[in-house]
């Protein structure tokens, strides 16, 4: 009986805790927290359709390898451009459907469109046309993606304001694209590949296509239910209508806001280091010359999967009751101890030892320290977007101004402009030890100098990477306290001008 009074003495507590928590935030409930995440789902398969156009415009198209990455590589110049007019856009859109649901549904029909027209009459259409008709369709395509890609930020920004929730939508964003890119993997490899024989079959990208705007189509749908009740003006910042964005405003935005700057270098670092290490070219000095062992990737990848989404389900629930940025320095510093230990593992031991059908010393601390390493570089990851949203209300505390759009692809803008250094990055180191003419693979003889230059690729830039981020983590101030009294002094200013514009109202009436 003692027991049952306990559980019920504690169950009501956590009744009145989250009562007191609905007064104070505008908390999403769980149905919405669990929903919105899944517009990413859309966004992830059109990106993941895109990895597949280069093989489309090369060998069915006719373009040509040089052309095709030329143009691929080229519209990174027109998608820099567009970024910060499309932010400028977006926090200067109003109206009775609100920002976000309006911008999703845009993109969602412009990278619909572009994709289909693409890989089902880029082919057909005369020869002399068929380069200016593929670079306009990828052009619309750029622009639905970051469309998409903002328009999700935003809603991220207003789903909800609560310290302690924030975390957690940004958890489950990491938990579905894990999900999606395992499935998306296993549908190309094991079914379409199967089916078409490869890419040389136009089929292929037919059938692919029509997977990805129906998969995109239902995405999106569940992520405007779950955010419509929230897309309204008055959650947008303070709700002031009267405080806009202006092209002059961006460049003072960006000056005097310290922890949008310090986010940039932790977030930007770490994903390029990531990106790094998780080359292609990279995974087969690690695993097919210095392991000597190549199909082990494939076997710790499928093991890691579970690990991981325990391990982010673990540093989510410690981040929803320490904050994210406690969360971030945290998950930085366990990627920090973790891949330490796997550099002196794989220095000072024999890593030709490390196979499945050697369960030894140096396998079992492998796969521990791998496993563990990557699972915690995936909390890290799964706290950039709480810590965004952190970044923008930051600025309207600052600002008063609402800048949700215009943040959120300065952010990008600067992210794709890193993320694209590190095939450049790459290249260069290879060429330093003699590979300028082609690229090491798994019958490439081991050496020393591979084993530096993969050591560092594979983990050194990324522990140069953390301890950046744990830098500029010193100088980000918004953690859980800070971002609670940011968002009651916000919450305070919106109350405020509800109250006038409820009087004002009255005011009209009365005369």
């Amino acid at each position: 009986m003692a027991q049952n009074q306990k559980r019920k003495i504690a169950k009501e507590q956590k009744a009145i805790q989250k009562a007191e928590r609905e007064k104070k935030y505008r908390r999403a409930k769980a149905w919405q927290m669990a929903l919105y995440p899944i517009g990413g789902f859309g966004h992830n398969a059109f990106m993941f359709l895109m990895t597949l156009v280069s093989y489309y415009a090369a060998g069915i198209v006719g373009l040509g390898t040089v052309i095709a990455s030329i143009v691929i590589t080229g519209s990174r110049v027109f998608d820099a451009i567009t970024d910060p007019i499309i932010g400028l856009v977006i926090d200067k859109t109003k109206g009775k459907y609100g920002k976000v649901r309006p911008v999703i549904l845009i993109a969602y029909v412009l990278m619909s469109i572009s994709t289909l027209l693409m890989f089902f009459t880029n082919h057909i259409v005369p020869e002399g046309f068929k380069l200016i008709y593929f670079i306009l369709l990828y052009m619309v395509f750029i622009i639905g993606y970051t469309l998409s890609q903002a328009g999700l930020n935003v809603g991220n920004t207003i789903l909800t304001n609560d310290p302690e929730q924030r975390p957690l939508f940004g958890g489950l964003t990491m938990i579905y694209t894990m999900a999606f890119y395992t499935a998306a993997t296993v549908y190309l490899s094991f079914y379409l590949t199967g089916k078409y024989g490869g890419y040389s079959n136009v089929g292929l990208f037919h059938e692919f296509t029509i997977f990805t705007v129906i998969i995109a189509g239902i995405s999106y749908g569940l992520a405007i239910i779950a955010i419509s009740s929230k897309d309204r003006n008055e959650n947008f910042g303070t709700g002031d209508d009267s405080v806009t964005i202006k092209l002059k405003d961006l460049w003072p935005l960006l000056k005097g806001n310290r922890p949008l700057q310090m986010f940039i270098i932790a977030a930007s670092t770490d994903k390029l280091s990531m990106q790094i290490a998780g080359n292609q070219i990279v995974n087969v000095m690690l695993f097919g010359i210095v392991l000597g062992n190549y199909s082990l990737m494939g076997t710790t990848s499928a093991v890691a999967l579970i690990p991981n989404i325990l391990v982010l389900l673990f540093g989510i629930r410690f981040s929803m009751k320490f904050g994210s940025k406690k969360g971030y320095v945290i998950a930085t510093w366990a990627c920090l101890f973790s891949y330490g230990l796997l550099f002196l593992l794989l220095w000072l031991g024999d890593p030709t030892q490390i196979r499945m059908d050697n369960m030894g010393f140096m396998t079992i601390s492998f796969l521990l320290l791998y496993l563990v390493g990557g699972a915690v570089r995936y909390v890290a990851s799964g706290l950039v977007l709480p810590m965004l949203a952190d970044v923008i209300d930051y600025n309207t505390y600052k600002t008063d101004r609402f800048a949700a759009g215009v943040i959120s692809t300065v952010y990008s803008f600067i992210d794709k402009g890193v993320s694209s250094l590190q095939q450049t990055f790459v290249g260069l180191m290879l060429a330093l030890i003699g590979f300028k003419a082609a690229f090491p693979d798994v019958e490439t003889p081991y050496t020393e100098g591979i084993f530096w230059v993969t050591m560092f690729l594979s983990i050194g830039v990324m522990l140069i990477a953390w301890i950046i981020s744990l830098i500029a983590m010193k100088f980000y101030e918004l953690d859980k306290d800070r971002m609670i009294e940011i968002q009651e002094e916000i919450e305070a200013r919106r109350q405020a001008i509800l109250n006038k514009d409820t009087n004002t109202h009255q005011e009209r009436i009365l005369k």
